[in-house]
């Protein structure tokens, strides 16, 4: 099959692209590289099967002839990248998203859209299901990734609804694993690059904020396994793994595989910070056939050999 997959030099589109490569797959890959991770696309320069297209899909999509399936991945993930130009992450949320259905719409190619778990908010209710509405602030800090992916969910839902044209949710929670730019700000990331550099581990609030971590490859599994359902199965769907932990627990994870303690240095905890998430996946588990399988051991040991090589 020939994809299209914007976001393609981030975390998740270098993992899907290789999953998509390994199986025979031909990719062309959109990328801004604003926040993508220049240093993944060089293990698809010697690939025919990938062709790279540097494009802001917040403008409109180049001819690039056609494709028998599209995934949208394109926008910053971590808070400290989408905050750093907050307008255009609305944009990439919302206008990119209308640019993608634009580019497939005379083909009626599908389109997979990664949504995320932060249209929950600071969730009121817990575990979260795809029927809880969430609790964002809208003037907030974080809302131009939250209302943008809240937007971009309604303008898939009207378009589908108008054109009966095939699109496919997903809310992503907390994903890490290799291909991760190791400065991106994410907890995961940041704790380990902090403890492989000796460095003490910067800790927001008190620590006991939980979260939800899925390894990479279950996640990717999650997106396949989205892809062949019907053209009717719109979702949204979660996809993340359901076992809660706290960052101190986290962190004594880490403890574990690098077998030494780490230092903690306590920061204010930023401002509609979620103080816990995690999904419910009955849904997930219905329609998909989908779980995660890799714990979060496993899945730090593998993310912790990756980052050794920065």
């Amino acid at each position: 099959m020939k994809y299209l997959v914007t976001g393609a030099a981030g975390f998740l589109g270098t993992n899907l692209c290789l999953r998509l490569l390994n199986e025979g797959n031909e990719i062309v890959g959109i990328d801004d590289l604003s926040t993508g991770f220049r240093m993944n696309l060089e293990i698809f320069e010697k690939d025919n099967a990938f062709n790279f297209v540097k494009h802001d899909i917040v403008e409109p999509l180049p001819e690039m002839g056609t494709f028998d399936f599209i995934y949208n991945l394109a926008c910053p993930a971590s808070p400290p990248r989408y905050q750093e130009n907050p307008i255009q992450t609305f944009r990439t949320s919302v206008w990119g998203v209308w640019n993608v259905l634009q580019y497939s719409k005379d083909a009626k190619t599908p389109m997979l859209h990664t949504s995320t778990s932060e249209v929950y908010g600071d969730p009121a209710v817990h575990p979260q299901n795809e029927g809880y509405r969430g609790n964002v602030n809208p003037i907030g800090i974080r809302s131009c990734y939250d209302e943008g992916k809240r937007g971009a969910e309604s303008i898939l839902m009207d378009y589908f609804r108008a054109t009966g044209n095939p699109i496919k949710i997903v809310r992503i929670f907390n994903t890490y694993g290799p291909h991760m730019d190791p400065e991106d700000g994410r907890v995961v990331s940041n704790f380990i690059m902090q403890s492989l550099g000796g460095k003490p581990l910067t800790v927001y609030g008190d620590g006991k904020q939980t979260r939800s971590f899925c390894y990479v490859d279950d996640l990717i599994d999650g997106l396949r396994a989205m892809e062949k359902t019907a053209d009717g199965f719109t979702g949204p769907v979660n996809l993340g793994n359901p076992n809660e932990f706290t960052l101190l627990e986290l962190i004594g994870k880490i403890e574990g595989i690098t077998g030494k303690p780490l230092e903690k240095k306590f920061l204010e905890l930023p401002k509609d910070d979620p103080q816990q998430r995690k999904p419910d996946i009955s849904l997930a588990k219905k329609e998909l056939g989908w779980e995660p399988k890799i714990g979060l051991e496993k899945g730090l040991e593998k993310t912790i050999e990756y980052f050794r090589g920065f």
